[in-house]
């Protein structure tokens, strides 16, 4: 019963979060919030940038890579000079070159993949001058392409998509900045930590030993990772630590941030192209395959673990508990972990290794449809609008007329950048997997042999090119191998999207808008919903079954039943 009164709440949080911050989104980058503009104001002089001054997509794309690659080396000098910088308490020395390179790269394209335990290898400038900076940068350029490409489809006959530095200033201090202040808050009044004091050294006279109890600057970072659907951990337990996620309310709230901004971008979407309806058709194909994967890991995990009956325990009635907070439960886990895994998060309140086979198939093929259900922070709204592209050519091809979409007809260029964008993600992580598959290097990380081994490379290429940065865990990735073959996928999974949605949004802006007709095929009605649901699946599904067969599928079924 709690677990059903936790969706009704969060079902209606999330609806609050569609209409008035949606909404409020739409009025950020049209520019009609101006409440921080004596600090946005500076800013822009500071740069040098005309926040008037609209950019082309070649611009907007140059802008951000630039922007992205300076990031990326500024975190990587950080994080290898921390051992002489200040706020070390701990005195932790330089990361190492391959573990910095592989974890500034993570950050700055919002994977936060993390192949190091953070209390004891990341000194508190390093997580609040790095990494925690990173979370608010790479989340509001997410934003960015997703209110470009938006903006790609309410224009006609225009040149220019916005401005990149406008954007991102706007997206960090309008909407990231406020509500994660607010979040921090609450963090800390639930009993996350929040200090520059360091580690607490203990004393036990009793028994003869010493104790040293890690900590931080953690709820400043927590409220961010979660908003920003960044996911890395102050601490190597990530959700799953009582000072990171002390309570239930802090694991509600968790999820909460999550999901709100994601959700809310599909009414911003609607709102900017004239059509709420738009914006609530791509809700709702979200929503549904969300709602079918939740089902799948919650009863999975509801469910005996086998290990622990084939260790003689048969009498189970608390479902698999194996790798889990017991102040969370079983079904409460798996909706944290699915909705961080249908998400770019990747942050997890319990040990995606210990899942039962099922449930770690929803964790794992939930990244491999896109990270569209709902996505992260404006990853989502433009990766499911090019799968939105192809639905709507297909649509066409089946009606035979040339398709369209929001009034822009859908060309050959279109769908060649659309099918670019849909297909970087699956061969990425194939071809990485089959890699480190075939190399000794790859093959002795797993800690477990068989299907579960092939199970933990597999997450791993395919939560690295999803930006997605949660791990089966089983995987002793902290290698120069997995620390340099990863950062390929982040790369890949970040910018061979970012820079087709963008072009998409240059070539759409461009085009005037074609009335409708009796023939247009609506975009806003519940077949378009099925054909998009659809066409998610099956780019999905014919991708990636062959290798799903061989990891959780086969596990299942080495046990005697589907489920």
């Amino acid at each position: 019963m709690g677990f059903l009164w936790t969706l009704v709440a969060l079902v209606v949080v999330l609806a609050i979060a569609w209409r008035f911050l949606g909404q409020y989104m739409a009025a950020v980058y049209e520019g009609r919030v101006k409440w921080a503009a004596f600090v946005e104001r500076p800013f822009y002089r500071l740069m040098g940038v005309d926040p008037e001054a609209e950019q082309s997509w070649q611009r907007y794309a140059a802008s951000l890579i630039v922007f992205s690659g300076i990031a990326i080396l500024a975190t990587y000098l950080i994080l290898r000079t921390q051992a002489y910088l200040p706020f070390n308490p701990q005195h932790l020395p330089n990361v190492t070159p391959a573990l910095a390179w592989n974890t500034a790269v993570s950050f700055v394209t919002n994977t936060n993949w993390q192949n190091y335990s953070g209390e004891t290898t990341m000194s508190y400038l390093s997580q609040m001058g790095a990494l925690a900076v990173q979370n608010f940068v790479s989340a509001s350029v997410g934003i960015a392409v997703a209110v470009a490409l938006i903006r790609g489809f309410s224009r006609k006959g225009s040149k220019t998509i916005g401005n990149f530095w406008t954007d991102l200033t706007r997206g960090i201090l309008y909407i990231l900045l406020p509500i994660s202040f607010i979040g921090a808050i609450i963090f800390m009044a639930q009993g996350a930590l929040q200090t520059l004091g360091g580690p607490v050294h203990i004393h036990d006279v009793l028994n003869g030993f010493n104790q040293t109890i890690p900590r931080g600057p953690v709820a400043s970072q927590e409220a961010i990772k979660q908003l920003g659907t960044n996911g890395g951990g102050f601490f190597n337990a990530n959700g799953a630590d009582p000072f990171e996620n002390p309570t239930g309310l802090t694991n509600f709230l968790s999820i909460s941030l999550i999901l709100c901004i994601p959700v809310g971008l599909t009414y911003t979407f609607g709102k900017m192209v004239g059509s709420v309806r738009q914006g609530v058709a791509i809700l709702a194909a979200m929503a549904i395959i969300f709602g079918a994967w939740l089902a799948i890991g919650t009863f999975a995990e509801h469910q005996a673990n086998p290990a622990v009956t084939a260790a003689g325990l048969t009498h189970q009635t608390t479902g698999n508990m194996e790798g889990k907070e017991v102040r969370f439960g079983d079904t409460s886990s798996a909706l944290y972990n699915v909705v961080s895994t249908q998400t770019s998060t990747g942050s997890v309140n319990s040990a995606n290794d210990s899942y039962n086979p099922m449930g770690g198939f929803t964790t794992m093929t939930g990244m491999m449809l896109g990270e569209v259900t709902p996505g992260g922070v404006g990853s989502g709204i433009y990766t499911i609008l090019i799968y939105a592209i192809i639905a709507v050519f297909i649509g066409g091809l089946m009606v035979g007329r040339t398709p369209e979409y929001l009034g822009k007809k859908i060309q050959a260029a279109e769908v060649k950048l659309a099918a670019l964008g849909t297909l970087v993600m699956p061969i990425t992580v194939l071809i990485l997997t089959a890699i480190a598959v075939s190399v000794h290097a790859g093959q002795v990380a797993p800690l477990n042999k068989g299907p579960h081994g092939f199970s933990e490379i597999l997450y791993s290429f395919t939560s690295v090119t999803n930006n997605n940065g949660s791990a089966f865990a089983g995987l002793s990735s902290n290698t120069a191998f997995y620390n340099i073959i990863q950062t390929f996928g982040f790369l890949l999974g970040r910018f061979a999207i970012i820079v087709p949605a963008l072009a998409l949004a240059g070539t759409l802006a461009a085009k005037n808008v074609v009335p409708a007709s009796l023939g247009t095929f609506r975009t806003d009605k519940p077949i378009f919903v099925g054909l998009l649901i659809g066409v998610i699946l099956i780019v999905g599904a014919l991708t990636f079954f062959p290798a799903v067969s061989l990891g959780p599928i086969v596990e299942q079924l080495s046990h005697g039943k589907f489920f």
